[in-house]
């Protein structure tokens, strides 16, 4: 392979790995800034932290008033009410103000009034500071301006997450504050009967002040879309969290929809039949993501489920050499999709001889090769190594050289099968070049001889979404030339944790199989799953290893008891005006993480400072 086509490779290489860290930065951001939403204990445990909060508001502001030990008991009994308002007012927002608001439940309510009340505690701890050198006066003044500052993180909090109406958000942004408040005033009241005038005189300017900066600063951070892709940022982010919390995927996929790009897709199919079709390998020129059921996360095993029902076939998606710019839009691209996939399944003329499987491998990077009459089906793989999305310009260079050796069609995967940290795909591009020329070049050598194909398909019921495995569960397709055995594992699922492949396939050879390779399909309906580092679990991370390899020797029992002779035909199929997401609207999007961040960096302090002198002012004048 050329020297100038590996350079035009790595360039290429270098923009389409941005283009993936920048949809891998959306989510890690999201995940970092946001997972407070998400990851919530039990309601018990809740109340349990927030009676604790309440109960020690109370005693800290009953501290400032009153002598010990009366203090304690009249400090008990505030943080109670507290407790009994916080809890009532929290249902109430739940049940009545917020009703039908898909991501405020209780648990997400009470949440935030733990929040909040981390928020006025705060300033209560800093009046009874206060009050030691300035007197009382002052310091619950200073509590005063802690219910301030609560009022104004609840509104953006409900701002910025919340889809009910404006004036929903205000009550329930307002009225638990303003109650609890009162009840801190009461008891001021009882000590100082002069002081409800001076509460009075404070809460309505207090009130309008914090929605006035905390509405001028969600406009200010929401107005960094419109700067970057011409949309609301806070639109796009309360459409992921409809779809993270409720699987609503409509309304992100409207976004990806109307900001996405136009392109048209191949599919490339190759089918072993006998009489009736036996399998089928579907590798689509599209990356399944980017997470749970938005854009096509399902795509291969919408596809398998599809074939398989109308050509009652045993049907397996690898992934191909793409990256997460080729994410479809929404489903219904995916849809339009399997239609188009469906109405095309009509092959030409069968070859029945195939060339044993062979494998090569540098050290590096390792190819696998079959050629099938006079297709060749190739995959590649960096195990032990990180494999993750290699670039489609690879696929071009592979199938210059299958064109060179006189075969019609080259069918291209990437493996997916091992994830170990990080790993720069720049550094391997020539090692995987290398591997793929000699490996195709061996397997065209081979002399061609009839085969027959065995196939099956296990769906692990021990296995979920949240351990990493897919809907289209494990397929294993064996090929048997002369008296050779390979089988091809195809398991639903994104990459697999190092060293499991080796594992795989070392089990693969005492059920009889003499060759083979392990591929995932890289679905990205695992991902936004959970919440750890990654956002999902790769095959094998959490999952029995030893069960998962159970079911993978089971699977391939079950087609080599169904071995039968076949032969092979191929197609690729063309999609036009498909909408993808698009490489710049993956560039758009960490830009919008970026910018929104920052420019919440630079207008808090101003807004957030002068609304904090304003009502330091007002305290000083009444």
């Amino acid at each position: 392979m050329s020297g100038f086509l590996i350079e035009d490779l790595i360039e290429r290489v270098y923009v389409v790995s941005k283009s993936f860290d920048s949809l891998n930065d959306f989510m890690d951001k999201a995940v970092k800034h946001y997972s407070s939403l998400f990851k919530l204990p039990t309601y018990g445990t809740m109340v349990f932290v927030l009676a604790l909060l309440c109960v020690t508001a109370g005693t800290l502001f009953a501290l400032m008033l009153f002598s010990f030990p009366s203090s304690l008991l009249w400090g008990l009994l505030l943080g109670f009410l507290l407790l009994f308002v916080t809890v009532i007012l929290d249902y109430a927002n739940s049940m009545l103000i917020l009703r039908g608001d898909i991501i405020y439940d209780i648990r997400r309510t009470t949440g935030l009034s733990i929040f909040s009340w981390g928020v006025s505690a705060f300033f209560i701890f800093l009046g009874n500071v206060f009050a030691l050198f300035l007197g009382k006066f002052w310091g619950v003044k200073l509590c005063l301006l802690g219910f301030s500052a609560a009022m104004m993180f609840r509104l953006i909090v409900f701002l910025s997450t919340s889809t009910s109406k404006t004036w929903k958000l205000l009550v329930a942004s307002l009225i638990k504050p303003l109650l609890c408040c009162l009840l801190f005033m009461a008891m001021w009241a009882s000590a100082d009967s002069s002081a409800v005038l001076s509460v009075i005189t404070f809460l309505f300017p207090a009130m309008a002040i914090s929605i006035a900066s905390s509405a001028l600063f969600t406009h200010l951070v929401s107005h960094v879309g419109v700067e970057v892709i011409g949309l609301s940022g806070l639109s796009v982010f309360k459409a992921f969290l409809l779809n993270w919390i409720a699987n609503l995927n409509e309304p992100f996929e409207k976004i990806l929809e109307d900001l996405g790009e136009t392109r048209d897709v191949k599919v490339d199919l190759i089918e072993f039949s006998s009489k009736e079709p036996k399998a089928l390998v579907v590798v689509p020129s599209v990356h399944p993501g980017p997470f749970k059921n938005v854009g096509s996360s399902l795509l291969p095993s919408m596809i398998k489920r599809s074939l398989e029902d109308a050509l009652r076939c045993t049907v397996c998606v690898p992934h191909g050499l793409l990256g997460h710019e080729f994410d479809l839009a929404s489903q219904l691209q995916s849809e339009k999709m399997i239609r188009n996939i469906v109405e095309g399944v009509h092959f030409g003329a069968f070859e029945d001889k195939a060339s044993p499987f062979i494998k090569t491998s540098d050290g590096k990077a390792t190819a696998c090769c079959q050629i099938f009459g006079k297709t060749a089906f190739i995959a590649f793989t960096l195990a032990p190594k990180t494999t993750e999305d290699f670039p489609q310009e690879l696929s071009t260079l592979v199938c210059r050289e299958s064109e060179k050796l006189g075969l019609e069609h080259c069918i291209i995967v990437n493996a997916h099968n091992s994830i170990d940290g990080t790993l720069n795909v720049n550094d391997m591009l020539v090692s995987l070049g290398n591997v793929a020329s000699s490996c195709l070049g061996k397997a065209f050598s081979l002399k061609r001889l009839p085969f027959e194909v065995g196939a099956a398909t296990i769906f692990p019921k021990e296995f979920a979404l949240k351990d990493g495995m897919g809907p289209g569960g494990i397929t294993v397709i064996v090929v048997k030339v002369g008296k050779q055995k390979t089988a091809y594992v195809v398991i639903d699922g994104n990459n697999m944790v190092s060293g499991l492949r080796e594992k795989i396939l070392s089990a693969l050879h005492i059920v009889g199989v003499d060759e083979g390779e392990v591929f995932t399909t890289d679905t990205h309906s695992v991902n936004a799953i959970v919440l750890n580092e990654r956002g999902y679990h790769p095959i094998g991370e959490v999952m029995d290893q030893e069960k998962l390899i159970t079911y993978i020797t089971e699977a391939t029992k079950n087609a080599l008891r169904n071995m039968e002779r076949v032969a092979a035909a191929c197609r690729t199929i063309t999609i036009s005006n498909v909408r993808v997401i698009g490489e710049s609207l993956l560039a758009k999007l960490c830009l919008l993480i970026d910018k929104a961040l920052k420019r919440a960096k630079v207008t808090a302090i101003p807004i957030f400072a002068t609304s904090g002198l304003l009502l330091m002012l007002i305290l000083a004048l009444t």
